[in-house]
């Protein structure tokens, strides 16, 4: 059969209700790039923007940037939005704390430092001491702390750091006495945990073969291994613990069991919600790696062990998720004991401390923390403040005191001390906004979408919202990867809702807020469901006149970016203005950067010919058409971003500007310099880029600049 030539224009001009900022968009050049995916070919005339090392990207670039900023700076108001939003920002923030080797470890943020700072102290009456600054490691707080672990013995840190956002890490060790780092370095790490042994001689972790300098932020990423790290060596001397050359896709992580005696290895693939785990004995010299769950068939989270016993968090039988006791003796399935079953809510995590079970749960995408013994009894809830997200609960087997966090949309995250032994919490730090929380309302409702499915949503505003079309809106998604948006504090959102916003989330299909079948759902043939349901939460709003077309707005980030390009895509009519983020938005080509290999779990691939098909019904880039009158659109990327790498954004916007139809809303994009994927962005970066944002829909929704100045009054 004649292959069919598929190029992203086609639909008939339409005149736009809208009025036309008059913009004249950066020339982009085409190129006759086209490619045969199982006998129909699709014409891809941006390719050359995926080189963002060649000289002709980076004029493009910056011509790009020109445009967008000419166009922000002049919108009313920004002033008093940065000036409000820097002064929200301005408040003394922690993480919870956790213990090892006899002393506290937490980070603080006095207000606007670019980076947390990690303090240690030996009792929680003690002073603080500060052990390390990320701050000092570069002086536009371009470089973050990425991860740490403390040597079991107290005496060392491992740390690792990230620079302009980008994922790959260099793990460095610091004495903890002395303040200073020692000699140890070790590079070319990403996606890896750090593990020490009992004794603190040294740690496991997870690299790749050194890349190639020029292209190391688009290459893509095989072939992980798992290393042995001696302290006082030089990383050419690291141990090689465990391969899988006859799997180049999958990934290691690695922790030490509490008693020092095992080395549990996490194998993965790609970002399927199911992992094969294998031990080590570390008690015996020259102990193999031994297969214990490796048929992939569910996910498994170690939670603790009583020497050859181990416990886990499963999916296996319970896609709700449950907890079950496997001894490697005989670790045949029919030797499995169940201790906690599954329920009706959806377990996130479990940890062992004062020998009990502190079982995590979403419910109806909200926390419920539970205590069981260790036969499985339901001791009694952790009482939480309100309807929000907690989280922490880590610690030692012996330990009687844990540490959690607390946090609503209206609630800064807030740090709690739980005594175990007492059932009882106890408020450790409370942060202090600049805000009158009892001003605002949160309510969950439950809206109906294409096939029947219910599906949750929290809506937040100020208190005695009219519902009379009329209101500015933001409604938020993600729909992927097994991952649950619950409640949280934003100074940005904060911000929004000050101007006389609502913010809105919605708990789509594809994440995990109802276990692995609602994440199911909403995966390669299935990913439709994700963009029907955020759909049907906006025909919700408009129905019930939370909002309206010419006031309802979109983002998300990441996977979420891919759910807005799909949705402005599919229902441009709908929305008044969409701000894809870092999204993933060519659908065909998304698997040969980086890691995006990882992701054809929830997407499948177009390697393969029914999949293709599914992703070219969807794939935002390949579903814009020429002269449709799109919603006004901020993309926004960051040069550094070798997680979702900029190409996606760059062609979405190149091809979005040339198809929008004459006089239609604007279509811009903002391209951050040293910055990545969102991990570790400094404070100041942060401000400018929610300053851009919401001056960038103050315009599109038509509101009034002066409700920006009139919200810091």
């Amino acid at each position: 059969m004649a292959a069919a030539v598929l190029v992203a224009q086609g639909a008939m001009a339409q005149t736009c209700n809208v009025a036309g900022d008059g913009l004249t968009y950066p020339v982009t050049h085409t190129v006759d790039q086209q490619d045969n995916y199982h006998g129909t070919v699709i014409a891809d005339p941006y390719r050359w923007l995926e080189d963002a090392n060649s000289a002709e990207t980076k004029d493009w670039v910056v011509a790009q940037n020109q445009l967008t900023q000419s166009y922000l700076s002049q919108i009313p108001g920004r002033d008093a939005l940065k000036e409000r939003l820097t002064k929200l920002w301005n408040f003394e923030r922690f993480s919870v704390p956790f213990k090892e080797g006899g002393r506290y470890f937490y980070s603080r943020n006095d207000g606007l430092q670019n980076q947390a700072v990690l303090y240690t102290a030996r009792t929680l009456a003690d002073v603080p001491r500060l052990l390390l600054d990320p701050n000092t490691l570069a002086a536009d707080g371009t470089v973050a702390l990425a991860g740490l672990a403390v040597s079991p013995d107290g005496k060392y840190l491992a740390y690792s750091t990230a620079a302009s956002g980008s994922d790959w890490n260099e793990i460095k060790v610091r004495d903890i006495d002395s303040g200073k780092d020692v000699e140890d370095h070790v590079k070319w790490v990403k996606f890896s945990r750090t593990a020490w042994l009992h004794d603190g001689s040294g740690f496991f972790y997870s690299r790749y073969d050194e890349p190639k300098e020029a292209t190391k932020l688009a290459d893509v990423n095989y072939f992980q291994k798992l290393y042995f790290h001696k302290l006082g060596t030089q990383q050419s001397a690291d141990v090689l613990v465990y391969e899988r050359p006859d799997h180049k896709d999958w990934g290691f992580g690695a922790e030490v069991t509490e008693d020092g005696r095992f080395l549990v290895i996490n194998a993965s693939q790609g970002t399927e919600n199911k992992n094969r785990v294998f031990y080590k004995d570390l008690s015996k010299k020259d102990a193999k790696v031994v297969g214990l769950l490796e048929d992939f068939d569910a996910a498994y989270d170690f939670v603790g062990n009583d020497g050859p016993v181990f416990l886990f968090r499963t999916e296996r039988n319970a896609p709700r998720g449950r907890i079950v006791s496997i001894d490697t003796r005989k670790p045949g399935v029919l030797n499995w004991k169940q201790i906690v079953p599954e329920s009706s809510n959806t377990m996130v995590s479990a940890s062992l401390v004062n020998n009990q079970l502190l079982v995590d749960y979403l419910s109806d995408a909200h926390s419920l923390v539970r205590v069981y013994d260790l036969k499985g009894k339901a001791l009694h809830d952790v009482e939480l403040p309100g309807l929000g997200t907690a989280g922490g609960f880590s610690g030692k087997r012996g330990d009687t005191e844990t540490f959690y966090s607390y946090t609503s949309f209206t609630t800064p995250s807030t740090i709690y001390r739980y005594d175990l032994k007492a059932n009882k919490s106890s408020m450790y730090r409370q942060p202090k906004v600049d805000f009158d929380p009892s001003a605002f309302e949160t309510r969950q409702e439950f809206f109906t979408s294409r096939d029947g499915t219910k599906v949750p949503m929290f809506i937040v505003s100020k208190k005695g919202l009219k519902l009379d079309g009329s209101n500015p809106t933001y409604l938020y998604g993600y729909g992927g990867f097994n991952i649950s948006l619950t409640p949280s504090f934003s100074v940005a959102n904060l911000a929004w809702l000050e101007m006389g916003g609502v913010y809105v989330m919605a708990n789509l299909r594809g994440g995990g807020e109802y276990g692995e079948s609602w994440h199911a759902a909403g995966t390669k043939l299935q990913k439709q469901n994700v963009f029907d349901d955020f759909i049907g939460a906006a025909e919700w709003l408009v129905a019930h006149k939370v909002t309206s077309p010419a006031k309802l707005s979109i983002g998300g980030g990441s996977n979420g970016g891919l759910l807005v390009g799909a949705a402005m895509t599919q229902r441009p009519d709908l929305f008044a203005a969409a701000i894809p983020q870092v999204g993933v938005l060519d659908m065909l080509r998304f698997h040969k950067f980086t890691i995006g290999w990882a992701w054809t779990s929830d997407y499948g691939s177009s390697d393969n010919a029914d999949e293709f098909k599914a992703l070219l019904k969807y794939s935002p880039l390949h579903n814009l058409k020429k002269g449709t009158c799109y919603p006004a659109t901020m993309i926004t990327t960051a040069d550094h971003d070798d997680r979702v790498v900029p190409a996606h954004s760059f062609k979405f916007a190149a091809t979005a500007q040339a198809d929008q139809a004459a006089g239609g809303a604007p279509i811009l994009i903002r391209i951050e310099s040293k910055a990545g994927h969102g991990a570790g962005k400094p404070t100041t970066k942060q401000i400018d880029e929610v300053v851009d944002r919401w001056g960038f829909l103050t315009r599109a929704l038509h509101m009034d600049g002066g409700e920006v100045k009139a919200a810091g009054q």
